[in-house]
């Protein structure tokens, strides 16, 4: 068992739904009264790395910090730093970590912001990790319902584009599936439905979803919906992405078959899964839902750099040196000196990185 002695924000699943609703309550306080945190952060220094590109995740990280009083440093660009050189990741956040008191990280690779916690000198915040998961957003977006909706609980969720690759819909299935009440409709193709592995978790909390490949038949029963793009960074190829890249699109006479008081969310940024007719539409909510995104980030650094000293487990499975992870983008294939650990999940191996599972031996 690998421990930490930080509470790190890497997995929502590793936090208790009252956690999550503190932080939710915490961001809605701060929506209200602002000036009120003004100074909560003064002294705290945030490391931002950013290995992937981002706008409104890094700004809205950076600026919560600046409007809490603290100070950052970091990079937006790996070619800038070290990393160019071909420093490893644990020698980067060892390092980084040394000088700042929390870490916020973006990777390109699953399980990046687990590997580095597990030599970290400061508290790590998954500001994603490739196409596994994204806990900060799906605060963010539980922030927007709270708001708009008044609840976190009895609605019909809408999740429509690249399921497959999408850490913001994965995260938000692992987190919403806590709550009463939530159904989630999977509006998406074959090529681009949720993995396997986030419906068995569903299935394990009874937690209700269908599957349905069209939006127009879906889009009237749905309280929210939650729009995608698909994601080029992910596709091995450019023809495959052509194929797929237009299969969903929202647009006003789409849109004018939902509900009066159903709201459109979306992670940004939008290519043109949402055409602009739909922006002036009072249930779109993305922009909104975007600066929501710095109060709840804004929750997010106080809640965990408030938090006391605590060593908590990171790896709690078993190591088997010789055994490969499946999934080609683990970060267990570029940074050779992990541990290769793996969860026992049935006579399957579930890796404690990225969540693939292949059969055991």
């Amino acid at each position: 068992m690998v421990m930490s002695r930080f509470t790190n924000l890497i997995d929502l699943d590793d936090m208790s739904s009252d956690w999550w609703l503190d932080v939710v309550k915490l961001a809605s306080d701060i929506c209200d009264d602002p000036a009120k945190y003004a100074k909560a952060c003064e002294g705290k220094i945030m490391a931002t790395l950013f290995y992937e590109p981002s706008t409104r995740t890094q700004m809205s990280f950076q600026t919560a910090m600046l409007r809490l009083g603290g100070t950052i440093i970091g990079f937006d660009n790996p070619a800038t730093s070290s990393v160019a050189k071909g420093e490893n990741l644990k020698d980067t956040t060892k390092i980084v970590s040394s000088y700042a008191d929390i870490m916020v990280m973006r990777h390109p690779s699953e399980g990046a912001a687990k590997a580095a916690a597990l030599t970290a000198d400061c508290p790590i915040i998954n500001a994603g990790d490739g196409s596994h998961l994204h806990p900060s957003q799906t605060l963010l977006d539980m922030l927007t319902l709270y708001r708009e909706k008044g609840r976190l609980e009895n609605m019909t969720i809408g999740l429509c584009g690249d399921l497959k690759n999408g850490r913001t819909v994965h995260s938000m299935c692992k987190a919403l599936s806590n709550f009463k009440g939530i159904k989630f409709v999977f509006i998406s193709t074959k090529e681009l439905g949720m993995p396997s592995y986030i419906k068995d978790i569903l299935t394990a909390r009874n937690c209700e979803f269908i599957e349905n490949p069209s939006l127009e038949d879906a889009i009237g029963g749905l309280d929210m919906l939650y729009m995608t793009r698909v994601q080029k960074e992910r596709f091995s190829s450019e023809e495959e992405y052509n194929k797929l890249k237009d299969a969903y699109i929202l647009d006003k006479k789409k849109l004018s078959r939902a509900k009066s008081d159903c709201i459109v969310l979306h992670p940004l940024p939008r290519v043109d899964e949402i055409t602009m007719d739909v922006d002036d539409d009072p249930r779109a909510m993305y922009f909104k839902q975007a600066k929501y995104g710095m109060f709840a980030r804004m929750a997010i650094i106080l809640t965990i750099l408030r938090s006391p000293a605590e060593i908590k487990p990171l790896l709690i499975g078993s190591t088997f040196p010789s055994v490969c992870c499946t999934n080609p983008n683990c970060i267990t294939h570029k940074e050779y000196y992990l541990p290769r650990s793996f969860r026992a999940v049935g006579d399957m191996l579930e890796c404690e990185y990225c969540d693939e599972r292949r059969l055991g031996i």
